[in-house]
């Protein structure tokens, strides 16, 4: 299969597009799959760490400080230009044609699908938001609570949906550790905490986690871990805070083995994204915070299933120490552990490629 990917990362935007496309793309290559990205140029675009990982990019131009003025899309400004010359952009890469596009954008729609039909053979899309139409004949959205009928009317008869988190792209590491992870768990303890905001954490949510955990009762011998994106903004702040904090405090950058850090830690302080999936696949008790409004549904309902205690990020300095005193006693833990493992089990990749492949 020749697949080729549409995705964007920004400071603006965060990476976790690109991360779940890139993990796709991965999983491809391992079947004989050629994929190509076309993404962007947008400051943040991870196009090195795309290269690295052996597929072909594309960066498109961008507008400086391009945004509409209102076109009643609320992400709009994350595209970086028009949707029309995205497409015509888009068209101009894949001269060749493709028997995949996967698109995974909130700037983009079915309209933007539609032109890119005459050189793609089949589309996939990725999304989260169910809040406009799609032309595709795959529509995947991992998140927990969503149902199939939410995109009653957004997407075609004929569209196939992979709908929750057991359709989770995730690396294969993850299932790899998954076992020890969950064997870890079942004498739980609060030896290590594990910080992971996102890769851009644009309003550094991680400095206030630090500067709340400095006031709480954590054991005289926790470890505190922050994982974070080599181009964030507050990273140099934050390495200034960890040389004074009151506990063990490491903080690590382009970090290659998240799996066997999140398995080594007994619970983890982390932005309600998409690697929410990850953490449940290892069954990794979680406090979890809502840093965007397209983050919400996934923490709301990870904490009504019981897999994950929901903070927003106004209330971190406030109630985190609280929360903290009455999450870490042995019997939650072990709780919230269970109920995230029983959501994600690491197959998700397997299950989409298994649909993508007969059909191309």
């Amino acid at each position: 299969m020749n697949v080729v990917f549409r995705a964007d990362a920004s400071l603006e935007i965060g990476t976790g597009h690109v991360m779940r496309c890139l993990t796709l793309a991965n999983a491809l290559r391992e079947t004989g799959a050629s994929c190509t990205f076309v993404c962007r140029a947008h400051e943040g675009h991870l196009g090195e760490h795309i290269r690295a990982c052996g597929h072909a990019l594309h960066l498109l131009p961008r507008a400086a400080d391009f945004c509409p003025a209102d076109e009643g899309e609320p992400y709009a400004c994350w595209l970086g230009s028009t949707p029309e010359q995205d497409a015509e952009q888009t068209l101009a890469v894949l001269i060749s044609g493709c028997d995949w596009l996967v698109v995974d954008h909130y700037g983009l729609n079915a309209r933007w699908e539609t032109r890119l039909r005459a050189r793609a053979r089949h589309l996939l899309v990725i999304d989260d938001l169910a809040n406009r139409q799609h032309d595709c004949e795959l529509l995947l959205d991992q998140n927990l609570g969503r149902e199939a009928r939410d995109y009653d009317g957004l997407v075609g008869d004929r569209t196939q949906r992979l709908i929750g988190p057991r359709y989770a792209l995730l690396r294969p590491e993850f299932a790899q550790w998954r076992e020890t992870s969950l064997a870890r768990r079942r004498q739980p303890s609060l030896r290590q905490l594990l910080i992971t905001m996102g890769g851009v954490d644009k309003d550094n949510a991680t400095g206030l986690v630090l500067d709340a955990l400095g006031r709480s009762a954590l054991p005289s011998d926790c470890r505190v871990v922050v994982v974070m994106g080599p181009h964030a903004p507050w990273l140099n702040e934050v390495r200034q805070k960890a040389k004074n904090f009151p506990f063990s405090c490491t903080i690590m950058t382009n970090v290659s083995n998240m799996a066997e850090l999140m398995a080594s830690s007994d619970l983890a302080i982390g932005a309600a994204g998409s690697t929410s999936w990850e953490r449940c696949c290892l069954g990794v008790p979680t406090i979890t915070v809502v840093l965007a409004e397209n983050q919400r549904g996934i923490g709301v309902a990870l904490s009504a299933a019981g897999a994950a205690v929901l903070l927003a990020s106004h209330d971190l300095t406030r109630r985190l120490p609280d929360i903290l005193r009455a999450e870490s006693s042995v019997e939650r833990l072990s709780r919230l552990g269970e109920q995230a493992a029983a959501l994600v089990d690491g197959q998700g990749c397997q299950r989409v490629i298994a649909v993508m492949e007969p059909v191309a």
